[in-house]
């Protein structure tokens, strides 16, 4: 019984962090989309840029979060 849980948590965690990447990718497209359209929106054009990378880490911090909840 004991082997059947250690088989089930690798693929578990590998589910999880596939979960994470699927979810910072999201996270960093809808950035881009702020951005392009407050750049419209406001007649600028360094919101782009400026909201995507934000979003780029916010992202990052997002999924080493969850990396370290997953491997406690």
């Amino acid at each position: 019984m004991k082997q059947k849980n250690a088989q089930k948590k690798p693929l578990n965690k590998a589910i999880q962090l596939s979960g994470a990447g699927l979810q910072m990718g999201l996270t960093i497209y809808l950035g881009f989309l702020l951005g392009e359209w407050l750049d419209k929106k406001l007649d600028t054009s360094f919101l782009t840029t400026t909201i995507t990378l934000v979003a780029i880490f916010l992202a990052t911090y997002a999924l080493i979060k969850q990396a370290n909840k997953i491997n406690d």
